[in-house]
């Protein structure tokens, strides 16, 4: 039987609000729609601090076991995710941001470039952290997230992990 995961969805933007949140709502309705909770949501600056405050106590909460981010990871001077997010990590799992812009390429050609996706496993949470635009979330969703965060998924997923509680 398919597990169902707990999921905190987090906005980086420094302008959304839930009603023009798009890209967020895009995962929570997706997340939802492949049969996952939906835990918490949040809209927080694109701050280093700020984000790392609210990234660290979902890490930090037992309900929640994957975090879905989306903004803040391109390359201009307020695109800090990267910067706030990966020292939380544990351990990277390097091979995300390869194959998010090897999926994303297909669809905007050599812009992928500028996207510093990426993912990790902190306190045996998932963490994934993709782009703002909400093209980027359903690539980021479909060509990646929704069969590796299936429990039936072969040959291996990320859902396992959890079940095992490996850090």
């Amino acid at each position: 039987m398919k597990e169902q995961l707990k999921f905190a969805v987090l906005t980086v933007s420094d302008t959304r609000t839930i009603e023009t949140d798009t890209s967020g709502q895009l995962l929570c309705e997706s997340l939802q729609q492949d049969g996952h909770f939906l835990v918490d949501r949040a809209i927080v600056a694109d701050d280093i601090y700020l984000l790392r405050a609210k990234v660290s106590a979902w890490i930090a909460d037992p309900e929640v076991q994957v975090i879905v981010s989306t903004g803040g990871t391109g390359f201009t001077t307020r695109d800090s995710t990267p910067e706030a997010l990966e020292p939380l990590l544990d351990t990277k799992i390097s091979g995300f941001g390869e194959i998010f812009r090897q999926l994303s390429y297909e669809e905007i050609g050599s812009s992928t470039i500028q996207s510093r996706a990426f993912a990790g496993l902190s306190n045996n949470t998932l963490v994934f952290c993709v782009p703002g635009s909400t093209g980027a979330c359903r690539t980021a969703w479909s060509g990646l997230l929704k069969d590796q965060l299936d429990s039936e998924h072969k040959p291996c997923n990320f859902a396992e992990l959890l079940q095992r509680g490996h850090h």
